[in-house]
């Protein structure tokens, strides 16, 4: 038995063998971050010489791309509560689009920079490195939701979709969210030029 929402818009995709999936999605969920942290974390290895003084504009522009995948997040939210359907694919493919273009920038920022430590002192410091934790703690949960919601959606298994986007679209949102107001507070300290 179909529902209205399935009637009127048919999945993108055929489900196929969800296992299979399961294991795909899984695995880029778990692969993308730990490649993210490895390109972080050793810089050397992938490093371009003289790319870190083309790259100082990167951390602004991924400070926007968070703003906007949040703005789209938020008008995907309200398309679907308003159940319009195709508005809310428009601005959740957006939001996806938007969070696609920040990892390849926030990549070859961090691959390439020499990273910036905060200045800030005392309740501040705190408060930043709490924000940062929970940043990038659910940044790491973020992928793997995302493309298992993504997926759902487009293969037309809403129920599932549901499911899974009560949990993607707070952790998103958050995680965008944080990623600006860490980006305000860090904007201080970065080198000059």
């Amino acid at each position: 038995m179909t529902t209205a929402t399935e009637q009127l818009h048919p999945p993108v995709l055929e489900p196929g063998d969800y296992t299979k999936y399961k294991i795909i999605l899984g695995g880029l969920g778990v692969i993308v971050p730990v490649l993210v942290a490895i390109l972080f974390y050793y810089k050397g290895i992938f490093q371009i010489q003289g790319a870190d003084a083309h790259l100082r504009f990167l951390p602004a522009l991924n400070a926007a791309l968070n703003s906007l995948t949040a703005v789209a997040l938020l008008v995907g939210y309200y398309f679907i509560r308003q159940q319009n359907v195709l508005a809310h694919r428009a601005a959740m493919g957006t939001a996806f689009g938007l969070g696609a273009l920040f990892l390849v920038s926030y990549v070859a920022y961090h691959s390439q920079v020499a990273s910036t430590h905060f200045g800030g002192t005392g309740a501040l410091r705190a408060v930043y490195f709490l924000l940062l934790l929970t940043h990038i703690s659910l940044a790491v949960v973020t992928v793997a939701l995302v493309l298992f919601t993504l997926y759902f959606a487009l293969t037309g298994q809403y129920t599932k979709h549901k499911r899974i986007a009560r949990w993607t679209f707070p952790v998103w949102l958050y995680v965008s969210i944080t990623g600006v107001i860490v980006y305000f507070m860090i904007a201080p300290y970065y080198p000059a030029g």
